[in-house]
């Protein structure tokens, strides 16, 4: 399988740190927010681009506008090596 790695700047690095420790919740929405140790995260832009890039998922399906944990995807796991 070829590399299909993304240039990311230290923001998008550190956010999803902040996904594999486990301090993230998503809205499910198809233009989720996120929460990092329970504060709004200001940057929208970088939440949304995580999410479509496939990088970052919510850990179970919920409706529009429920909150529930975020989780690294297999290619969000593969940045961060």
């Amino acid at each position: 399988m070829p590399d299909v790695r993304v240039e990311l700047n230290n923001r998008e690095r550190a956010t999803l740190r902040a996904v594999a420790a486990g301090r993230v919740q998503i809205t499910c929405s198809c233009e989720p927010d996120l929460y990092i140790d329970g504060v709004a995260f200001c940057d929208q832009q970088t939440a949304h681009w995580l999410v479509h890039q496939g990088l970052v998922r919510p850990v179970a399906p919920g409706e529009p506008g429920d909150v529930v944990a975020a989780e690294l995807t297999e290619p969000g796991t593969e940045q961060l090596d």
